[in-house]
């Protein structure tokens, strides 16, 4: 199996590599550019490409060597929707309203075309399992919706939402081998393999100082569809043992970050799809980490948060702990980055610690790539 693994993550990784550079002279042509400008910190106009090459490299193999079930076809009109669009958004860049309900029509694809929805999200009060009955629908397409946008929002530095999306990916294949989903696991297997592809591009290392291409709306989109939905196979299903609880946990430093954003902006009677540079990534680079720091930090943080749930799951911990666990983490983060100033210098403070400086030694603010935060 783990041979089988292997191949397949090279397969998928060698399949990108050779997309990406396919269609850069074809982004370069038909203006599939992003330019620098505005909150924008890159320095030339790069392809945003990254997240087709993701798709044509994952969706190919599937269609030619995996049966469709009614749960793939549903992902694939998913698929297909977010992905038109965000090319559309990426030459016209369109209202967030209308991504909005390209992203609820996604959803409801999964659920009515695939029926892949959430239908019960377990004892979280301690009362038993709670079913969702006629809600199971619109809660399946505002979690859809609400994790395509939590990648959308942290796509705003070099490698990072590639990186926490790689992260949530490797813990759901592990979580899916626990479960006994073997085609499940393929699957993931095949897109981690793509994302990691596009990261060699994407993430700044000492080789390529800056990303030489970027998702684009259609990638995060398509990269957080995919999640919602492989989470949503995994916890619905009775024969696989995962309890719904522990979805959000497997990306969690993106999601608390989202509702945190969307809460402070509305709290401050801005629109909740204002973009801004109130980030935590943002608030990271103010104080003193590197773009690939904070990638490295937040991608820890964010399997060592997953890995804590699940550990705490096999622990029997009781489930109305990690609902507990969770708000007490969104709330932490939403009470420390109230005041902007206080967030960023706790961070200098980590930063310095981090790098073996004195904590009165000043930091130096690192200059991001790129910011392409389009809220929706």
């Amino acid at each position: 199996m783990w041979k089988t693994t292997a191949l397949e993550l090279l397969a998928a990784f060698s399949a990108v590599v050779a997309l990406i550079y396919l269609l850069d002279p074809l982004a370069r042509r038909v203006g599939l550019l992003d330019h620098p400008g505005g909150r924008k910190d890159h320095a030339a106009p790069t392809p945003v490409t990254g997240g087709l090459a993701i798709a044509i490299g994952t969706i190919i193999p599937a269609l030619l060597l995996t049966e469709l079930s009614p749960q793939l076809k549903g992902l694939g009109a998913a698929a297909a929707i977010l992905l038109i669009t965000g090319v559309i958004d990426d030459l016209k860049d369109l209202r967030w309203q209308i991504r909005i309900c390209a992203q609820a029509a996604a959803g409801l694809a999964i659920a009515l075309i695939g029926d892949v929805k959430v239908e019960q999200i377990g004892p979280v009060f301690g009362l038993g399992e709670l079913a969702l009955g006629w809600l199971s629908i619109p809660f399946t397409v505002l979690a859809t919706v609400g994790l395509i946008n939590a990648l959308n929002m942290c796509d705003g530095l070099d490698g990072l939402a590639g990186a926490l999306a790689l992260c949530a990916l490797v813990m759901l294949i592990a979580a899916s081998a626990y479960a006994g989903n073997s085609d499940l696991m393929h699957g993931l297997t095949l897109i981690a393999g793509a994302v990691a592809g596009f990261l060699a591009f994407n993430l700044r290392t000492p080789w390529r100082k800056r990303a030489s291409v970027f998702l684009g709306n259609s990638g995060s989109a398509y990269l957080g569809l995919v999640i919602a939905w492989a989470c949503f196979r995994l916890t619905q299903n009775p024969g696989y043992p995962v309890t719904p609880v522990l979805a959000p946990f497997l990306i969690a430093p993106p999601v608390i970050d989202c509702l945190t954003l969307l809460g402070r902006r509305i709290v401050h009677g801005r629109s909740p799809f204002a973009a801004d540079r109130t980030h935590v990534h943002h608030m990271m680079l103010e104080g003193g980490f590197t773009p690939t720091g904070v990638v490295l930090t937040l991608s820890a943080i964010s399997l060592t948060v997953g890995l804590g749930a699940a550990l705490a799951l096999l622990a029997d911990v009781p489930i109305p702990v990690f609902l507990v666990a969770f708000v007490v983490l969104g709330g932490g983060w939403f009470a420390l980055s109230e005041r902007h100033a206080r967030a960023v210098a706790v961070f200098a403070t980590i930063h310095r610690l981090v790098a073996g400086r004195s904590p009165a030694e000043p930091a130096t603010v690192a200059n991001p790539v790129k910011s392409t935060d389009t809220a929706a």
